[in-house]
């Protein structure tokens, strides 16, 4: 039975990674996968999904207003797939989300989304938002605060190590302006101490 699922974490909890092991299983195993990130996002390249450990693999694009659905269905009438992977499913519309959650009910196809949660704010992406309601699965990559503990938040720092707390939602490149944190030690950067 073909399901949505959605791979959240913070940054840099390798989500990349388990994405392109995730393939290449299937290819391994002689099953197609049909690979999309996000066409604003070319870190790793133009039309490629990398890995900050080294590994990448070719991959199609979405862009704002680009209908998902159509892009699957012109996909897999070109030949049978067993598994769509969404990298970098932050940057879907919500309206996109929809449309991959009719691709796995309508075309009967796995998909595979992987993703942040929230951005240095504390706020949910509105693509990981529609994620969350959708998705008929949720697993997440977990990775470690400083202390110990597990992280769940990811603060932005300019180039002095200032932590930001405002500024655009979206910001490419620059993984090493991020740090993942624990909610305590993410409140306590951002200035919230705050005690209940």
């Amino acid at each position: 039975m073909a399901k949505l699922y959605f791979h959240y974490s913070t940054m840099n909890a390798g989500k990349s990674t388990l994405l392109l092991q995730a393939a290449y299983n299937y290819r391994e195993r002689g099953m197609e996968t049909f690979l999309i990130t996000a066409k604003l996002d070319n870190r790793a390249g133009k039309g490629k999904i990398g890995s900050r450990i080294g590994i990448e693999a070719p991959a199609d694009t979405f862009e704002a207003g680009e209908d998902l659905f159509a892009k699957i269905e012109a996909r897999l009438a070109a030949g049978p797939v067993a598994c769509i992977f969404i990298d970098e499913a932050q940057f879907l519309e919500p309206a996109q989300v929809w449309q991959l959650a009719r691709a796995v009910d309508d075309l009967r196809v796995p998909v595979m989304a992987y993703g942040l949660r929230v951005d240095f704010q504390g706020n949910l992406f509105p693509g990981s938002a529609t994620l969350l309601a959708l998705a008929d699965e949720m697993r997440e990559a977990r990775t470690i605060c400083h202390c110990g503990k597990k992280a769940t938040m990811v603060v932005r720092q300019d180039a002095a190590g200032n932590v930001l707390t405002a500024g655009d939602q979206v910001q490419i490149g620059g993984n090493e302006t991020y740090v993942s944190l624990c909610r305590k030690h993410w409140r306590e950067a951002v200035g919230d101490r705050a005690s209940s």
